[in-house]
């Protein structure tokens, strides 16, 4: 008979196993769009430490359970909780044990293959971006939509932007638009489109094939091609505006330009945060010119610790578009125009109190 007494036993929010030569881990919080928490990332970690010398294991998969997408991102309303709570000490340590993993996947010595079908955006990135094999679907939708909150890029979003053709990393970072699969193959944050039924398939290929033929040419097996990507028609605009040295340079030449896309994308930029639209530009252009992710990552981190320490935009962003949900954001400065010309500086040198690695 059974305790009617005994609280159910929560699903693990990780999915850890073995299918043939593969290692699986499974992000399994689908009513949260897989939003990593602190407890998922400890779980991923240990699981890749562990599979790091185990033979049977030769390919990493990452996935996300449910229909809606791989993950939404971190857990924005706990961290805006730890903030508010004064728990900056856990905050630090959430992010620090974040990047690693992000640096773990990029650097791990057997592939990883990344399913970022439907929803994969912000810690999706981080997770998705760096792996050695990373495959969209039909239903992909990725995104940094940080400055949606008053924050920055992060989990090695900075490096990718940075290396997407012409303006690109510029526009997405600050606008935090929606990329297509076919967006996010032209912008070097996808290397595969396979179609969403064909992941089944693919998958117990990657964990039974019977030869030594490598992942990559296993999805190219399923590789298709899909429907054109509209951002090479737009790349002439969009170079022009987003190549301004600041941000209010870059609204200048966009009401300059008097198309439609261009007052759409002024509209959108003059809601968002001043200070993490500087924070941002300074932070992709930086990370454009550095060595590696690492590095990156640590630009990231002086960042984001400078955004939980030292300035309101992200508790109150946080609060606005999540907590509270009333849409009503109130940004210091409030307008473009009242920012410092040079509004990213403090940020980029903020040294925390922790070194990030």
């Amino acid at each position: 008979m059974t305790d009617s007494t005994t609280a159910p036993v929560a699903p693990p929010k990780i999915l850890v196993r073995t299918e043939g030569a593969l290692g699986r881990l499974t992000l399994n919080r689908p009513e949260a769009i897989n939003a990593l928490d602190q407890e998922m990332i400890r779980l991923m970690s240990e699981a890749l430490e562990a599979w790091r010398e185990d033979t049977d294991v030769q390919i990493v998969l990452i996935d996300g359970a449910g229909e809606r997408g791989m993950c939404a991102g971190g857990d924005v309303r706990a961290l805006h909780t730890q903030i508010v709570e004064g728990r900056l000490g856990d905050t630090a340590e959430f992010f620090r044990a974040e990047y690693a993993l992000d640096a773990m996947i990029a650097e791990y010595p057997k592939p990883v293959v990344a399913f970022a079908d439907g929803i994969t955006m912000g810690g999706g990135i981080g997770l998705a971006g760096h792996a050695a094999i990373r495959i969209v679907t039909e239903r992909s939708k990725l995104a940094m939509p940080e400055t949606r909150i008053g924050f920055t890029p992060d989990v090695g979003g900075t490096w990718l932007l940075g290396r997407a053709p012409g303006r690109f990393g510029e526009y997405f970072g600050l606008t935090g638009s929606t990329m297509s699969a076919a967006d996010a193959l032209h912008l070097g944050f996808a290397d595969y489109f396979v179609p969403s039924d064909r992941l089944d398939t693919l998958r117990d290929a990657l964990a039974y094939r019977a030869d030594p033929t490598g992942p990559a040419e296993i999805v190219l097996l399923f590789d298709e091609t899909p429907e054109p990507s509209m951002l090479p028609a737009a790349r002439a605009w969009i170079d022009e505006a987003f190549s301004a040295d600041t941000v209010a340079e870059i609204v200048e030449r966009l009401r300059a330009q008097g198309t439609t896309d261009a007052a759409a994308a002024v509209d959108l930029l003059e809601s968002l945060a001043p200070t993490g639209l500087s924070v941002t530009l300074d932070a992709i252009r930086e990370a454009r010119g550095m060595p590696g992710l690492r590095e990156a990552l640590e630009g990231e981190y002086r960042r984001v610790m400078w955004f939980v320490t030292q300035h309101p935009d992200l508790v109150e962003g946080i609060r606005a578009q999540v907590v509270d949900k009333d849409r009503n954001p109130r940004w210091d400065p409030p307008t473009i125009a009242d920012l410092a010309p040079d509004a990213g500086a403090d940020a980029r040198a903020y040294v925390p109190e922790r070194v990030l690695f």
